[in-house]
């Protein structure tokens, strides 16, 4: 089982991952998490897609229905834990199957329900998750354990999720034997070269061109950030007038690419955030890039470390840092520092 961790580029390969295997004929669904959405909600949708789809198979319609009520059971049961549960599943419930109102019980009956039906038909259910680390502790707890009965019975289901790089810790704490369930993998941010294929490829497959100076200038730009590299190509081939790109076009797409930056994706971070938390990530970006000590942070907003433990712990759980280690802090994308600095100028956000 694999269990991505950063936040680098992890979209794309969980897309690929699920398109592959869809490709393969397996049994795949790809959901992803949110801060105020339940995770059984996002499995129970998905999952009556595949169970329809695998009941037209005459020789699996028997297993098929039957999962489908037991499908039918869990979100019964969870209906008024989970309002968000608004599923409606024509098969009666399979009565005493994943239907206690218990989640982690729940959900482990129904996962072995799925197992079997996928190992009857021959293929595996592959299971993606994007940005994991916004499932609450009791309900990855309960993935978690599902997943462990699976494997403990082998039978074919596979996670391949992903998430900030808090989710390692996260899993650990839902279940301690969760390091030793999962496979981690890194994804961080593309290395020089690959930086500067990323943006010459597919300059030069339209029979154009990009100095050296310019894809020095975009690779340190943006610090290997994927999404980074899309835009900074992007501006710079609208600002070029003929090829080669230049230093100089990379200079003057500059300000283009701060603008969309700061007006979706810094802007979208930005606007989840409460004044206080606000705060905290503008004494972050006075002291630079990072990472930071959480004491320097306290020093610059007159603050105890102490009682900015919450407004970090509510940051991280929101995705906008990470702590690499004890008592350090550091922005989980590139260059939000200098976002920081510009929508909130002058010392007012000191007061």
């Amino acid at each position: 089982m694999l269990l991505g961790v950063r936040g680098v580029g992890k979209t794309v390969l969980l897309d690929r991952v699920h398109r592959e295997a869809q490709g393969a004929g397996l049994a795949t669904i790809m959901i992803e998490a949110a801060e105020r959405s339940a995770l059984p909600a996002l499995l129970a949708a998905e999952l009556h897609g595949v169970l329809l789809r695998l009941s037209r198979q005459r020789k699996m319609r028997d297993m098929a229905s039957r999962a489908l009520r037991v499908l039918a059971g869990f979100v019964s049961a969870l209906k008024v834990k989970y309002g968000d549960i608004e599923l409606g599943i024509d098969a009666p419930p399979e009565p005493g199957v994943a239907d206690s109102g218990n989640l982690e019980f729940d959900l482990i009956a129904l996962f072995e329900a799925l197992g079997a039906t996928a190992s009857a038909s021959g293929t595996a259910l592959i299971v993606t998750v994007d940005e994991l680390q916004y499932v609450p502790k009791p309900e990855l707890a309960a993935l978690i354990a599902a997943l462990h009965r699976t494997a403990q019975k082998q039978l074919p289901i596979l996670l391949i999720a992903a998430g900030l790089p808090q989710l390692r810790a996260q899993a650990a704490e839902a279940k301690t034997y969760a390091e030793r369930l999962f496979e981690f993998r890194e994804v961080g941010p593309l290395d020089e070269k690959a930086s500067e294929d990323a943006v010459a490829k597919p300059i030069r497959a339209r029979n154009a061109d990009i100095s050296t100076d310019a894809l020095r200038m975009i690779v340190n730009e943006t610090q290997g950030y994927p999404y980074f590299l899309q835009e900074w190509g992007k501006h710079a081939w609208d600002v070029a007038e003929s090829p080669p790109i230049t230093a100089a076009d990379v200079e003057r797409a500059s300000d283009e690419v701060a603008a969309s930056l700061d007006g979706g994706f810094f802007r979208a971070r930005f606007d989840r955030l409460t004044p206080s938390q606000k705060r905290y990530l503008r004494a972050m970006a006075e002291l630079g890039p990072g990472p930071h000590r959480s004491g320097a942070i306290a020093r610059m907003l007159d603050r105890k470390v102490t009682s900015l433990a919450p407004t970090r712990g509510q940051l991280i759980a929101k995705g906008v840092i990470w702590s690499a280690a004890r008592g350090d802090t550091a922005f989980t994308v590139p260059l939000f520092d200098r976002f920081m600095r510009r929508i909130m100028p002058g010392a007012e956000w000191r007061e």
